[in-house]
């Protein structure tokens, strides 16, 4: 009888600790000063989202004009432009797009690399050649690669909340990082050291940001006749940058869910099999 309780003592004790310390998480970050994003309401949201095409080809304006002279996108390939579950652009419009952009290729027959127009098989130019360049640029910071950013970043939920993300299955607490990042910009608070070249942000971690807000009111030209305002561009260009770093979100979804489907038929069908089969044999 000791042993047993003594095992369940040692199977308890490293639970409670953890519960303690994911507990504790939320007032340390509140301890810090940092407020938690706000939880935006997104298309791709929920297990049946999916994303807005014309929000993806918004955003996409506002990445081309704005983000891609600082930030890469390795894993971003023109022909992506075109495919299903995206911004959905013709193929002559990917071209076009990609055709802008002078691509180094090589060695010819001499040995050399030689500039040529983009293909759709090509993948998004980087706007520096390597990471010195970019820091030499940035004031010593590393502009992060956009491939993956919307599902790298986040913030800490605490306990219980992220148990109710499990439960209601909200994943998209780094687009909202992202999109309170683009418009948590302002004035320090009164007494707040802001090292130099560094500027105030609500919702950066330590609130001292190397990079300046990169976008402002009526900058970018939509078409569609969306509010050219920061908390539009900002919704816009983390929409695309989801895509981005998730491309085939809706079909993952689609499969997700009719699997779901066929595994409750499959356990029905067995459950009945299972009736008839044993109905016979005296328990």
């Amino acid at each position: 009888m000791s042993n047993t309780m003594s095992f369940r003592s040692s199977l308890l004790r490293p639970l409670a600790v953890a519960a303690l310390t994911l507990g504790l998480a939320a007032p340390a970050l509140a301890a810090e000063g940092a407020p938690h994003p706000h939880r935006e309401e997104w298309s791709f949201a929920g297990p049946f989202g999916t994303y807005d095409r014309a929000q993806l080809q918004r955003g996409f304006q506002v990445f081309k004009e704005v983000c891609s002279s600082c930030h890469s996108a390795h894993l971003f390939a023109f022909r992506n432009l075109a495919q299903p579950g995206g911004p959905e652009f013709s193929e002559a419009q990917a071209k076009t797009v990609a055709e802008e952009y002078q691509i180094q290729d090589g060695p010819d027959d001499a040995g050399d690399m030689f500039d040529r127009p983009g293909r759709l098989s090509d993948r998004w130019p980087s706007p520096f050649p390597n990471e010195q360049a970019a820091r030499a640029s940035n004031g010593g910071a590393y502009p992060p690669d956009f491939s993956t950013l919307a599902k790298a970043r986040t913030y800490e939920v605490g306990f219980p909340g992220f148990l109710i993300d499990v439960v209601t299955q909200y994943q998209e607490q780094g687009p909202d990082y992202i999109h309170a990042l683009l418009v948590g910009y302002e004035e320090p608070p009164e007494g707040f050291a802001l090292p130099e070249g560094a500027h105030y942000n609500k919702y950066f971690p330590g609130h001292a940001i190397k990079m300046p807000q990169p976008i402002s009111d009526g900058q970018v030209t939509y078409t569609d006749g969306s509010p050219e305002t920061i908390d539009q561009y900002s919704r816009d260009v983390t929409a695309f940058m989801m895509w981005v770093a998730e491309p085939h979100l809706e079909a993952r979804k689609r499969i997700g869910f009719q699997v779901m489907i066929f595994l409750i038929v499959f356990a029905g069908l067995l459950y009945f099999t299972k009736k008839k089969v044993w109905k016979s044999v005296g328990h």
